[in-house]
């Protein structure tokens, strides 16, 4: 968003509490329509450039059985395929693109600690810094500092809880040349894992039942050895690379919204607005289609210093529908599907639906434009408001 609205002409400053954007774990699948956005912006080819892999169908394992999900290759979009690439390489993509517009600027280890108000409308965020505490003004701020946001707590910002009976632990493994080709879930014998190619390793995330980690953990290192290799055996010989449980890591899964993303002079976006599950991905690809709705609709409002409450309920009306629409699927397969598998020592069987989308091709269209593409795409319609020589100077 800042990319967007800094390229348009509009002064923004992005606050960034880390020092670096190295944070591993994150949601590291850009979607067709993440990819298509490049594709308008011009960055296509040079964000390809990037390492990343490629996905054109997803398939689960269930039981012995694979059954093929989604085939993105009838997709309306520049790429038919999920790019898998660490976030990192993605935002310091887009900041090393967002740097080149004079109106741009990025602090690094600048931490949001608190909100200016006054007269009932923030104005303005308290920042810390290693060096001292600064007070930012702004005629807008956006809170994108996602599921833990400090924005929309110290704004009294009320959070709708739908529920979340999973958790998720993730890890890595190394990959071999020889491994089986990427089946994004497997579902054997009461146990749930994902595996993201991430070329020299797989990156693993084990479902649990939510708040089960203590429990799995007096359990001992070796008995969660045990349930890797009964899910994926071709990990023989490798999972003693998980030496201790510094290596895991805890996702605690939560899926909420905001009854309201705004106040006067603020608004909120992405997983500060709306955590998603990890169920299919998307979190990220709707918090990008956030942004470029919010700049789409605040561009002129912000230039000319004119944002108002019904400018920032717009942008609460127009990704709301989207965010349900996926929010609710989420919890569907949360509770309808993972929960029953989680701890069930009987061998899961292939859903009769799910053997039509082996049979039927056609099927696997629908999974795919929904996870590819989303409920509401969003596309640029900002413009570079910069000249060649603008650019130089």
């Amino acid at each position: 968003m800042g990319y967007l609205l800094a390229r348009a002409g509009v002064d923004v400053l992005v606050l960034e509490k880390h020092s670096d954007f190295l944070r591993d774990f994150r949601g590291d699948t850009i979607h067709p329509s993440t990819l298509e956005l490049m594709h308008e912006l011009g960055l296509l080819d040079e964000f390809l450039s990037r390492p990343h892999q490629t996905l054109s169908q997803l398939a689960g394992q269930i039981g012995k059985e694979t059954i093929p999900l989604a085939d993105f290759s009838h997709l309306p979009t520049k790429c038919k395929f999920l790019a898998f690439m660490p976030q990192w390489h993605f935002l310091d993509f887009l900041a090393e693109h967002a740097r080149k517009y004079p109106t741009f600027s990025l602090w690094m280890e600048a931490e949001v600690t608190d909100l200016l108000q006054a007269n009932e409308k923030i104005h303005g965020v308290v920042v810390k810094t290693p060096t001292k505490r600064v007070q930012v003004t702004a005629d807008l701020i956006v809170g994108a500092d996602g599921r833990h946001s400090i924005v929309r707590e110290r704004a009294g910002l009320k959070v709708e809880d739908l529920g979340a009976p999973i958790d998720v632990l993730w890890f890595r493994i190394s990959r071999q040349p020889d491994d089986p080709t990427q089946v994004l879930g497997r579902f054997v014998g009461g146990k749930i894992m994902v595996m993201l190619n991430r070329d020299e390793y797989w990156q693993c995330g084990y479902v649990i039942p939510k708040g089960s980690t203590e429990k799995l953990k007096k359990r001992g290192l070796e008995s969660f050895r045990d349930d890797i290799l009964s899910i994926a055996p071709f990990l023989q010989g490798r999972a003693s690379e998980i030496a201790d449980w510094d290596q895991v890591k805890l996702l605690t899964v939560k899926v909420d919204r905001l009854r309201q993303w705004y106040r006067p002079g603020l608004l909120c976006i992405g997983d500060a607005a709306h955590a998603m599950s990890p169920v299919g991905g998307v979190g990220i690809n709707l918090a990008i289609q956030d942004a470029v709705a919010t700049a789409n609709i605040l561009t002129n409002q912000l230039r000319e210093k004119t944002v108002s409450e019904k400018d920032l309920a717009q942008i609460q009306r127009r990704r709301l529908f989207p965010t349900r629409v996926t929010q609710a699927a989420q919890v569907f397969i949360q509770k309808r599907v993972l929960s029953p598998i989680l701890g069930s020592n009987q061998n899961v069987t292939v859903p009769f639906v799910l053997r039509l989308f082996k049979h039927f091709p056609f099927l696997r269209r629908i999974p795919a434009r929904l996870v590819g593409i989303g409920v509401r795409a969003e596309h640029i319609k900002t413009r570079d408001g910069f000249t060649a020589t603008d650019m130089h100077r």
